[in-house]
């Protein structure tokens, strides 16, 4: 028997039924419409990520047992090593961790006549922005080579003894190095031999974590919480274990990978594609990015995640006795700075080339001097938008001559010592071979410092808004295009490169 209130609620539920009916029709039809119109969106049963492929770990020799000592110094553990590693011996003479040169190569750049013909460019002869060279200042700079007894020009790079082996393979994590590469006095040289092993992210983070005189100087995405990093700060490292040579796959002593500061040629770069598909991502959309930008760009929203990084080193202020005592703001012997955390970087075209400043070269004292700069243009098909570090800085600079100068600032007569730039200025010439004119100014310098570390999951990655839209990050005119590509069309569609 059928009562009157129910007889009134078939309506209602039938109009309810009907509604959403249509919503779900809708819904299907919009899914469908979208999957025609846009076949990227559609998630495919597999992503690529599935093919990422990590080199085998190297099995391990224990050598606790057979490195017994003593040792009276570097060179003694290194002639033990080489009673059965005399191969790897000769590679690291090789090597430019040892030789701090590359290969010879022509040096994009303008102002000298270095730039002619191939040149073997590296830390070791060339002028930088932050310590600003390593001539006339080998004992301080060379507590980083992984050699013993760097103490001046005239260090034999033949004689194999004179290799560290510890810095890269010692596990005790109490090796440290003092001035010239010789280990700290008291160091416990048996039981660093003893705990040799593959590389750690320690090992390498010694130097690298700590180049340019301290933590975080140099590099926007290299710094001591890489050595036990969590995984907000990078996700490679954090989150799934990986050390610097997984990446940097070393082979007879030569790792690869290349800082922009030392080395123009791109003859031996890490790429994401080294592991990752070179389409990685589900969505079609964001795959065909990947013809503009590199991976980095998305996935490295900021640098120095949690530790600050230098921007900015201001030479010409060294020297002065002022009631500032805050290193990240300024040193007597090392002048002014500007440490930030969580910056957005730079945006350049980079086709894994550079052009670099080069000894002699003639400089604008009106303008910024690019010590460093990627190559690249938005109408080079291999080109990719790449994140940056731009680390500014002012420097000596020889008024007349027109070039920038050497500056000894370790030791007896250098600038740390007495405070004259005249003299650090002409200890320094002296030194490199750059003749010094007597007079002295200080001139604006950038280096291009490519982001690669501190790099971030999908969900934690830029997004759309994040570059597009009136609040982007990019300037994309400055990149070359007429506008935001979002609106205008990528350089593929424009024609400025082919497809």
């Amino acid at each position: 028997m059928t009562s009157a209130s129910d007889t009134r609620r078939r309506p209602r539920i039938a109009a309810v039924a009907q509604a959403v009916g249509l919503v779900v029709m809708v819904a299907f039809a919009a899914i469908a419409l979208t999957s025609f119109l846009s076949p990227g969106l559609a998630r495919p049963e597999a992503t690529p990520r599935a093919k990422v492929v990590l080199p085998p770990k190297q099995s391990h020799t224990d050598h606790s047992g057979m490195m017994k000592g003593p040792f009276a110094d570097g060179p003694q553990v290194t002639r033990a090593c080489l009673k059965c590693h005399a191969v790897a011996g000769q590679q690291m003479l090789q090597s430019e961790h040892f030789t701090w040169l590359g290969e010879a190569a022509m040096v994009p750049g303008k102002g000298g006549p270095g730039h002619a013909s191939p040149q073997r460019i590296g830390k070791r002869n060339l002028i930088n922005n932050f310590c600003l060279t390593i001539e006339s200042n080998w004992p301080r700079c060379t507590n980083c080579h992984a050699g013993y007894g760097w103490k001046d020009a005239s260090f034999d790079f033949g004689k194999v003894e004179n290799v560290d082996c510890l810095i890269c393979h010692e596990q005790t994590g109490t090796y440290r190095k003092d001035l010239a590469g010789v280990p700290v006095a008291g160091t416990n040289l048996v039981a660093a031999a003893g705990s040799v092993a593959a590389p750690t992210r320690e090992n390498c983070g010694l130097c690298h974590f700590a180049g340019g005189g301290g933590d975080a100087v140099k590099h926007g995405d290299m710094d001591g919480t890489l050595g036990f990093p969590r995984e907000h700060v990078d996700v490679h490292m954090g989150k799934h274990g990986l050390v610097c040579t997984d990446c940097h796959r070393t082979h007879e002593h030569k790792i690869p990978g290349q800082s922009l500061s030392v080395a123009v040629a791109g003859r031996s770069r890490v790429a994401c594609a080294d592991c990752h598909a070179q389409s990685p991502h589900r969505n079609q959309r964001l795959n065909q990015h990947t013809a503009a930008l590199a991976c980095p760009t998305c996935h490295i929203p900021v640098m120095a995640v949690d530790a600050p990084t230098k921007m900015i080193w201001d030479w010409s202020t060294a020297g002065q006795d002022t009631a500032v005592k805050e290193p990240h703001r300024y040193l007597k012997e090392k002048g002014s700075f500007v440490y930030q955390a969580k910056v957005p970087p730079d945006y350049a075209w980079y086709d894994g080339t550079g052009e670099r400043y080069l000894k002699g070269d003639r400089v604008d004292p009106a303008g910024t001097v690019a010590v460093s700069r990627p190559r690249g243009s938005i109408r080079d098909p291999r080109a990719r938008i790449w994140p940056f570090k731009i680390h500014r800085g002012r420097q000596p600079y020889d008024v007349q001559y027109q070039y920038l100068l050497v500056a000894q600032t370790y030791g007896p007569g250098g600038f740390w010592t007495d405070f004259d730039w005249d003299k650090a200025l002409r200890q320094g010439a002296q030194a490199s071979g750059l003749p010094y004119s007597g007079q002295y100014g200080f001139v604006a310098t950038e280096m291009y410092w490519p982001l690669a570390h501190m790099v971030q999951p999908g969900e934690r990655a830029l997004q759309c808004r994040d570059c597009h839209g009136e609040q982007g990050r990019i300037d994309f005119e400055a990149l070359g295009y007429e506008g935001d590509p979002a609106y205008s069309g990528g350089r593929a569609r424009l024609g400025m490169v082919s497809r």
